[in-house]
């Protein structure tokens, strides 16, 4: 084989390779999407339960975290809260900046174990949109949530943790 089809075929896989990884993240999306696996939530708000199960108590744990570089505070109203399948509850979040400026935040979901974010139906998120903050200010954003009467039995507890980011670089550059 000569020199120029060994480099062809060189140059031919690093393309492929280079595809193949960049279509990664798409495909991993639509994994975790068909597994329920990540524990990603929904990104937009559920219709109200019309059901509820009272024969039922499932816990639900609140965690939450600020990103590296994050000036602020930030913790739910509770750390632990029994629901019955379909009852609505709010939980409030609170952030508070010790920023000398304007900041622009960005909460993302997860839930553990990935399985339950499935059943986890929220009616209102400040995660479903970036969160202005004024420099020094206290927010409280709140979210509205049920549990989906379908859940699986053997899941009795799980954890809805939120990470907080500061996207103000982010915004300033689309505007």
């Amino acid at each position: 084989m000569d020199h120029g089809k060994k480099a062809l075929r060189l140059g031919l896989m690093a393309v492929v390779m280079f595809g193949f990884g960049f279509a990664l993240v798409p495909l991993y999306d639509v994994f975790c999407d068909l597994t329920g696996l990540n524990g990603k939530t929904a990104t937009t708000a559920a219709a109200e339960s019309r059901a509820m199960d009272e024969q039922r108590l499932v816990t639900v744990e609140f965690v939450t975290y600020k990103a590296k570089g994050l000036n602020g505070d930030f913790e739910s109203s509770v750390r632990r809260l029994q629901v019955h399948p379909g009852e609505m509850h709010q939980v409030d979040f609170t952030v508070t900046s010790h920023a000398a400026e304007d900041r622009v935040l960005r909460a993302i979901p997860s839930v553990s174990p990935g399985v339950a974010a499935g059943y986890l139906r929220k009616t209102e998120c400040f995660c479903f949109q970036e969160q202005p903050l004024a420099a020094r200010e206290q927010a409280v954003m709140p979210m509205r949530f049920y549990v989906d009467e379908a859940l699986p039995g053997n899941i009795e507890v799980f954890t809805l943790s939120y990470t907080l980011y500061d996207i103000s670089e982010q915004v300033a550059t689309r505007s």
